[in-house]
């Protein structure tokens, strides 16, 4: 039988390493996974924020950001965001 891994505790592996989250909105963020909570409130540091444009996609750097888990629409770990 194979065993089960639920989604919190894949979250919980993946802190300490990269991780790729698309947003509900136009915006999609990459980072290193510090911590998260049971709403998957997540911490990212050392980010960085791509946000689609008409042009294509613009970035900014950000040192740490906070993100609400009622925003996020998937997470991507390992990802390198969007190509």
């Amino acid at each position: 039988m194979a065993s089960q891994l639920l989604p919190l505790e894949l979250i919980d592996k993946c802190i300490g390493s990269k991780i790729w989250v698309l947003m509900k909105s136009e915006r999609e963020f990459v980072g290193t996974l510090s911590g998260f909570d049971d709403y998957v409130n997540m911490v990212l540091e050392n980010v960085t924020e791509f946000e689609r444009t008409t042009e294509g996609y613009a970035t900014t750097q950000l040192k740490q950001i906070l993100l609400n888990g009622n925003n996020i629409s998937m997470l991507v770990p390992g990802g390198d965001g969007p190509q």
